[in-house]
């Protein structure tokens, strides 16, 4: 079996297991790590997690992130410049940070039924990595989520703290991490 089966695996358990609702909208992210180097694998398997959580009774919706930061460069007048000099970039971030919240809200404000049950699936994480901390997006992000926020993390998580692509020293979060390895 491999690593993203035995990952699938241990995430259809755990989602099995009857939520809890009153508990802090942190403890409703689960984080599904695994090799960045398994990132185009794990891709292919989305349907599969989908088709799971729906045969264990659950709702699923995704919200994929890997264009966001492109489409976002293209609305700015200043995109050109920022190319020439990826520096000044830095100066407008906390737009994008707000763009990818404001256009998240828009894509859960749509869904008229109850999703306490429901599974809110994030890919493409890994292409906001220098642009956006996963920590503070998911903070924001959680407390729209009434069922389950899933991420899908390329990454690791050891000691109790999670590293985006494996590129820096990580965060501390209060939410369920799920891996291939235990």
């Amino acid at each position: 079996m491999s690593r993203i089966d035995d990952l699938r695996d241990k995430y259809i358990r755990f989602i099995s297991v009857p939520w809890p609702t009153d508990i802090a909208p942190d403890q409703r992210v689960i984080f599904c790590v695994y090799d960045p180097v398994d990132e185009l694998k794990m891709r292919r398997q989305y349907s599969r997690f989908d088709l799971e959580t729906r045969n264990v009774g659950h709702e699923w919706i995704a919200y994929d992130f890997t264009d966001s930061f492109s489409r976002w460069m293209l609305q700015l007048d200043y995109a050109e410049e920022y190319f020439e000099d990826p520096s000044a970039l830095n100066e407008c971030l906390g737009d994008f940070s707000k763009k990818l919240v404001s256009d998240f809200k828009a894509f859960i404000d749509t869904r008229q039924e109850d999703m306490s049950s429901t599974v809110v699936a994030l890919t493409g994480i890994g292409s906001l990595f220098g642009f956006q901390t996963i920590n503070g997006l998911v903070s924001q992000l959680a407390p729209m989520i009434s069922g389950r926020l899933l991420v899908f993390f390329p990454g690791a998580y050891e000691n109790n703290n999670y590293r985006l692509l494996d590129g820096y020293d990580g965060w501390n979060y209060r939410s369920v991490p799920i891996t291939a390895t235990f």
